[in-house]
């Protein structure tokens, strides 16, 4: 099953399931993103868990999804003015101004997606210089072990097509794309250093 039909068919049920890994990362934007940015680009926004806490610190945001389910969650949340809501399939060109942004954000978003590279090439092309690529992400850890985004259907678990993306696949392809590493932190359940990490985030900063 392709993404966005998977999250399609999750979009009804995505707010209303437990979900450790959607609700500690909806935690780690909020301690990881303190400052106003103007512009910012949100990819892969689901049904909206930090669009509506990202316009907070803007004047514009545009907030892409593979799923028009997802997109319509998240539309149904916020009437402001100050955001535009665009299914796209990430894997392609997104549509949008060079050097026009001053933050990507980048939830859950990645395993999905085979190429590291061509995603932080395209980010590179549309944010402004010194602009920030935040990124959080199911741990490499966790996806050695087996963990990877999966839901109930009613009629048995549908688990995602997903890939396994180590710590130095970030950090290269943001080198090679003209970005370096401000953060990196590793977030635990109930803060649980004793346990494998759940998630992985990333700041970076373009260069050039």
């Amino acid at each position: 099953m392709s993404i966005s039909k998977a999250y399609n068919s999750w979009a009804g049920s995505y707010d209303e399931m437990l979900n450790k890994t959607r609700d500690l990362e909806e935690k780690v934007a909020r301690q990881t993103l303190d400052g106003y940015y103007k512009t910012i680009v949100e990819l892969g926004c689901g049904t909206g868990k930090n669009t509506g806490w990202l316009l907070e610190k803007c004047d514009s945001l545009i907030a892409l999804d593979f799923s028009e389910e997802m997109l319509a969650k998240a539309g149904e949340k916020t009437n402001s003015s100050k955001v535009g809501f665009r299914q796209q399939d990430l894997t392609k060109d997104w549509g949008l101004p060079e050097v026009s942004t001053n933050l990507i954000s980048c939830s859950l978003v990645l395993e999905h997606i085979e190429d590291l590279d061509a995603i932080f090439a395209k980010s590179s092309k549309i944010l402004k210089k010194d602009g920030f690529f935040y990124i959080s992400e199911l741990h490499p850890f966790k996806q050695y072990s087996g963990s990877k985004a999966r839901f109930d259907t009613g009629k048995g678990i549908q688990e995602l097509e997903t890939y396994v993306h180590h710590i130095t696949d970030y950090t290269e392809a943001a080198f090679t794309n003209g970005f370096k590493l401000v953060q990196l932190n590793e977030w635990f359940d109930e803060d649980d250093k004793k346990n494998i990490p759940r998630l992985v985030s990333f700041v970076f900063k373009k260069t050039s």
